[in-house]
């Protein structure tokens, strides 16, 4: 995880396109200038990065699941509830399951765990955009296959 990058997926650990689910996980880093601010002395992932982790686990599903037909970019969050506070070291699983797509659109819902404690859930919606209106094909396979998304693709294949 490189919270300053917004790399928030390490490894997708799980895709089960049957189901409709995909499991990943992520270590906090144990130091990142975003601690540095959040908060001195008492370093903490911020909510919105463990939203955004939330939505790139959801993203890399939809890729999965729409056979990189469509970019996923998020649009709303409803109903997040941060449960517990995360700290530098911590493990982080994270699920996303598949409510809706279609339409230029897919709704998932995603949670986050740590230690066998809840962190954090939300339900989102994403805005599919074809790649050919979108730029960034290259980019996302990259990113797809350094998290090991392609060969959960394959293995479930």
């Amino acid at each position: 995880m490189l919270l300053e990058y917004f790399q928030m997926i390490d490894r997708v650990e799980t895709l089960d396109l049957s189901e409709k689910t995909l499991k990943a996980r992520s270590v906090v880093p144990s130091k990142s200038p975003v601690f540095e601010g959040h908060f001195p002395g008492m370093p903490l992932v911020p909510g919105v990065l463990l939203i955004e982790t939330m939505a790139q686990a959801s993203g890399f599903l939809v890729l999965a699941a729409t056979n990189f037909a469509a970019m996923p970019f998020l649009m709303s969050v409803d109903g997040a509830k941060m449960r517990a506070f995360v700290e530098p070291d911590a493990v982080l699983d994270i699920e996303a399951f598949l409510e809706h797509e279609g339409s230029g659109y897919a709704v998932t819902k995603a949670k986050i765990s740590s230690n066998g404690k809840k962190v954090c859930d939300a339900q989102l919606k994403l805005r599919t955009m074809p790649f050919s209106e979108v730029p960034l094909a290259p980019i996302v396979r990259q990113r797809a296959e350094e998290v090991g998304l392609l060969a959960a693709m394959q293995a479930g294949a």
